[in-house]
């Protein structure tokens, strides 16, 4: 005992832990503020350092490309020892982390205690939370399954479709004109490095503002918040009822957490990992994805909503709302604090809280919204249509219903990830137009198992009226043009 005593003084005359502990774990709180609605924020914190163990074991054996991910997921579902609990603890924790930190904002606004003097710790707090929400998109890109893909298609288009920055937006998301080896590479790096990053640096700013500012009191109805007055009331509180959070105040929350951690284990165990679902595909355009619980609501509000609204929601009502929800202490920074006392609040958790749970429900089974037009929203130009033939028309009715126009423009109208088709005819015979239909090539996936044999004769026919008026369109070579003949009547 005499040597671990030395030991420790040996530590502490360099690390000066004793003098830390005071304004650290030891740092002195309000008694009621020991209380189980106190909880929801150190149990996120037990699933953030979940997440960043079960994290590093996953990176170990995940391969971050397009041919190998499914593949590596694969693995670590029937190969690997107990690798799908690995996944399965790694998928619930991520769950419980977005729930409890729903639950932790929410317990903090109807408790009044972003008002004085906490303002920054709610900002940093909502900062913290879009990180978390952030970090399980990515996370789920990672399965880069049919639901990743398509989901990632959907996150793409509603990036789109930011005024000025939009389109460079998406190429930077994509590191190119298509989703594939490099798309994939980035998300991963944003999930790994740059995300859990953020959230490390500014989870030791949000801590120190606790720490700082101190814990918020219980709230009491009757009493008030006074900038002028309060940190002297607050101190006053302090020292008539202080504790210590570490020993005196922890006991709750290592419970709590305790709870969770099983309940996560119970889950992964019960329920196991989710997906992958079949390997991403880019042809298979009438798949039927589902995103994860948390973005459940969002992806049925555009599955069910007009398609003129998307626009208007995505450029003006969800920045709106995002500027609310950092705006609500400099809207309310003073005043009462309990939650009888205020019962706006109130209602605002219980309309918003009702709306996202009935959306989610109902993106359990929502239709399938294939809005993904970020580029390709426009009609076929008119005059791509005169004098067409029956045939013809056909084809550039496919060309809309197969979702063509996502990927390529026709006079500069539509997607960039493919060449515009204003001149096809011009590049690619007859045979080419079908080959490349059915094979594919380049950066295009083949479509040969997702079209019939008509809907291809039909596409190219109209593809073949794609070219300058008073040029031929392009030829096999081996087949000579006649004598006299024009494009009217090649």
């Amino acid at each position: 005992m005499d040597v671990l005593r030395k030991l420790g003084r040996w530590f502490d005359e360099r690390l000066h832990l004793s003098r830390l502990y005071p304004t650290t774990a030891g740092h002195p709180i309000p008694r009621r503020s020991a209380s189980w609605w106190y909880v929801f924020g150190s149990a996120s914190l037990v699933c953030f350092l979940l997440q960043i163990v079960t994290g590093i074991c996953l990176a170990l054996v995940y391969v971050p490309s397009p041919d190998q991910a499914y593949a590596s997921l694969e693995y670590l579902n029937y190969q690997q020892t107990l690798g799908w609990f690995l996944r399965a603890v790694h998928n619930w924790g991520s769950n419980f982390m977005v729930g409890l930190m729903t639950l932790h904002m929410i317990q903090v606004f109807l408790f009044g205690a972003y008002k004085y003097p906490r303002e920054l710790t709610w900002i940093v707090g909502c900062v913290l939370f879009l990180l978390t929400l952030g970090a399980a998109f990515t996370g789920q890109i990672m399965r880069f399954d049919q639901d990743a893909y398509w989901g990632l298609q959907i996150g793409i288009s509603i990036a789109s479709r930011i005024p000025v920055i939009g389109p460079d937006l998406v190429y930077l998301l994509q590191g190119g004109p298509i989703l594939g080896s490099e798309t994939l590479s980035r998300f991963f790096a944003l999930h790994v490095f740059v995300l859990p990053g953020l959230t490390i640096a500014l989870l030791v700013v949000h801590l120190r503002l606790v720490l700082t500012r101190g814990i918020n009191e219980f709230p009491v109805a009757g009493q008030e918040v006074d900038p002028t007055t309060y940190q002297e009331e607050y101190e006053a509180l302090i020292e008539e009822t202080g504790i210590r959070f570490v020993p005196d105040g922890v006991d709750k929350d290592l419970i709590f957490g305790a709870l969770v951690l099983f309940a996560i284990l119970g889950c992964a165990a019960f329920f196991g990992p989710a997906g992958p679902n079949g390997p991403a595909d880019p042809t298979l355009i009438n798949t039927v994805p589902r995103p994860d619980f948390y973005f459940l609501s969002l992806f049925a509000a555009f599955a069910l909503m007009p398609p003129y609204l998307e626009d208007f929601v995505i450029v003006y009502i969800m920045p709106v709302a995002v500027l609310l929800l950092f705006a609500v202490p400099f809207l309310s920074n003073k005043g009462e604090k309990h939650p009888s006392r205020r019962p706006g609040a109130v209602i605002a958790i219980v309309m918003i809280m009702t709306t996202l749970s009935v959306l989610s429900w109902e993106g359990i089974d929502s239709p399938w919204s294939p809005h993904m037009d970020a580029w390709s929203g426009e009609p076929v130009p008119p005059e791509l249509l005169e004098g067409r033939s029956p045939l013809e028309l056909q084809g550039a009715l496919m060309l809309q219903m197969k979702q063509c126009r996502n990927c390529h423009a026709l006079d500069g109208l539509g997607g960039e990830r493919g060449p515009d088709l204003s001149d096809v005819a011009m590049r690619l015979t007859a045979d080419q137009l079908v080959r490349q239909v059915l094979q594919g090539g380049g950066n295009m996936p083949a479509y040969g198992k997702n079209l019939r044999p008509d809907e291809v004769a039909a596409l190219v026919a109209f593809m073949r009226t794609l070219h300058p008026p008073g040029t031929l369109p392009a030829q096999n070579s081996a087949v000579p043009a006649l004598p006299g003949q024009t494009p009217s009547t090649r």
